[in-house]
């Protein structure tokens, strides 16, 4: 689980550092980081079935559709961040799962499902990281939050 949550956490907080809306410090976005990966973790604790992976998906769901989502507001107002402001970070259509071995997401309703990680047997299992994904990544990214 710790691959995935912190995977999910570094992509939500770059989203964050894209935005134009914002410019929260790096000691703030590393706060937030952390708590995103805790309040996470306290979440999914009893919904994390590794041998069924799909087993729970909707509950580990995280949607942002014109309204935060509650985990991440939870997230925010854990580390002293004002929600208004973490809301207007975020595209207003986000979805992300985060399920054993594997965290996706889709920006917009017709989006394509992009995979941030996926577990490989014979890879290196890192998380996810702006700087350890290709380059058209991101640069999809950048163009989608414009």
């Amino acid at each position: 689980m710790k691959l995935e949550l912190q995977s999910a956490s570094n992509f939500l907080v770059h989203l964050v550092k894209l935005s134009s809306c914002t410019s929260l410090a790096e000691d703030q976005l590393v706060k937030f980081r952390d708590s995103l990966v805790e309040v996470l973790r306290r979440r999914y604790r009893d919904h994390w079935f590794p041998e069924k992976p799909f087993k729970g998906s909707g509950y580990r769901c995280i949607r942002i559709n014109n309204r935060m989502d509650p985990v991440i507001a939870q997230a925010g107002e854990a580390c002293g961040l004002d929600p208004l402001v973490i809301h207007a970070t975020f595209p207003s259509e986000l979805t992300m799962w985060i399920d054993p071995l594997e965290v996706s997401y889709r920006i917009g309703e017709n989006g394509s499902i992009c995979v941030l990680y996926e577990y490989k047997e014979d890879g290196p299992n890192d998380p996810w990281r702006p700087n350890n994904n290709c380059k058209e990544t991101l640069q999809k990214m950048d163009y989608l939050l414009d």
